[in-house]
């Protein structure tokens, strides 16, 4: 039980009107008349929190099976009342290392009723975190006391990687697939036999079926033509840094994490069309492989054995990861690796192995770059301190670019984008890559 502000008000009211009435009634009277004001506002008090007891609210949390690292994750409070009109305030202890929307939560919640309140959590580590009980304030009907007591809800959740992204994604592809965004075939642009259909202005003579349509000449509809669609069933291998790289921090999240949620983007759109996904997690040592499955269990499967997995201030050993693939896939692959570069000699073994991968394989470097760095070196400034950062971000990038047209010149694709846009880029290449049989 805590005094409300109305019992605070009254209190300070009395001794501010005890001067006035000692010079009326007299120092004796007037103090006694103040305490048993006084005693009688404690009474009221104390009679109004015992009355909250019998009325207390009912509160019950609900919480998303799987949280999304990186995500505003809604947590809902469903307050159910009694038969009076209550006036609440709840404190729920969440997480503290999350960022959250509100710390408290204020309602006036009508009789026999039942309300919704939300509030959002922001997780940026992965893992299994404990929600505790759930602390409540409802005023009493006089407004003179708060009557405090918890609700016990503790509770065990996990944090996910960014699962809200892959299903926002699978709709994505899966409105692409089925016709609802207009999906063009162009000819030519893939090895794999489609449809056949009837010849429109504009189509390559070189696709037309002479014999489909010398079986339906009698028909006189016009010559078919082969309709071709890039080749399903090939191979995607993933081979995700764990090293010290990325275990710097980029907008709130460990690179990791951002390579981890671009790592099972890229699985889920591969997976969609048809290919066969490996992974493979390293630092110093293959610490992680999966071998290429395709269908939907594999994505599940892919989730359940990368989430718990966190990065370790250990160098990586690119050479050791890329020879591990050649040894395992022997057939052509596209070779995707997912770290960061910093300059040409510090990333010197990760241009030797992606050089070895060339030309047997289709190498594909993706780095996450962090905007903080973009940034600061396209900001002017006068002062001579963040003139001289603004240089070192200048020199970072520059060097990066020196060592991507390296990559470049030994026949490696390259994708270097800030770590909060990497997934969308690397999907739409991906699908790219499909689209021109690239692979």
């Amino acid at each position: 039980m805590l005094p409300s502000q109305r019992v605070y008000f009254l209190l300070i009211l009395a001794i501010v009107i005890t001067p006035v009435m000692s010079m009326l009634i007299g120092v004796s009277l007037s103090l006694a008349v103040i305490l048993l004001f006084d005693t009688v506002v404690l009474a009221l008090m104390v009679v109004d929190g015992w009355k909250v007891k019998k009325d207390r609210v009912k509160i019950n949390r609900e919480l998303p099976s799987k949280l999304s690292i990186g995500r505003d994750n809604v947590v809902k409070l469903k307050v159910d009342s009694g038969e009076g009109q209550a006036i609440i305030q709840i404190r729920d202890f969440y997480p503290q290392q999350f960022p959250v929307s509100t710390t408290t939560l204020t309602a006036t919640v009508t009789p026999n009723s039942h309300q919704e309140l939300t509030y959002t959590v922001h997780p940026t580590e992965r893992g299994e975190f404990t929600w505790g009980n759930i602390q409540v304030r409802q005023l009493g009907n006089w407004g003179l006391s708060w009557n405090n007591w918890q609700i016990p809800q503790n509770t065990r959740v996990k944090v996910y990687p960014d699962l809200m992204g892959l299903r926002s994604l699978s709709i994505r592809l899966t409105l692409q697939s089925s016709g609802s965004i207009r999906k063009i075939r162009q000819m030519g642009m893939g090895t794999e036999f489609a449809e056949l259909r009837n010849y429109r202005n504009g189509d390559d003579l070189r696709f037309i079926d002479w014999k489909a349509t010398a079986r339906r000449s009698y028909a006189n509809t016009g010559p078919l033509v082969r309709v071709l669609e890039p080749e399903q069933e090939q191979t995607l291998l993933i081979l995700l840094d764990r090293g010290r790289l990325m275990t710097a921090r980029v907008q709130g999240l460990q690179r990791f994490d951002w390579g981890l949620n671009t790592t099972l983007s890229l699985a889920l759109a591969a997976l969609h069309r048809g290919d066969r996904v490996g992974v493979g997690v390293f630092d110093r040592q293959l610490h992680t492989w999966i071998p290429p499955e395709r269908g939907q269990n594999h994505l599940n499967r892919l989730i359940d054995r990368l989430t718990p997995i966190q990065p370790e201030l250990l160098e990586s050993d690119y050479l050791g990861a890329v020879t591990h693939v050649v040894q395992r896939q022997t057939r052509r692959a596209l070779v995707v690796i997912i770290t960061d570069l910093v300059d040409i000699t510090a990333s010197s073994e990760l241009l030797a192995a992606l050089s070895r991968l060339a030309p047997r394989y289709l190498p594909f470097c993706v780095t996450l770059r962090d905007p903080q760095v973009d940034n600061l070196a396209d900001t002017f400034t006068e002062d001579v301190t963040t003139a001289y950062t603004r240089a070192v971000a200048l020199d970072l990038l520059a060097q990066r670019q020196v060592a991507f047209a390296q990559l470049k010149q030994k026949g490696v694709l390259v994708l270097d984008a800030p770590a909060n846009q990497i997934s969308d880029q690397l999907v739409e290449r991906y699908l790219q890559l499909k689209a021109k049989n690239q692979l």
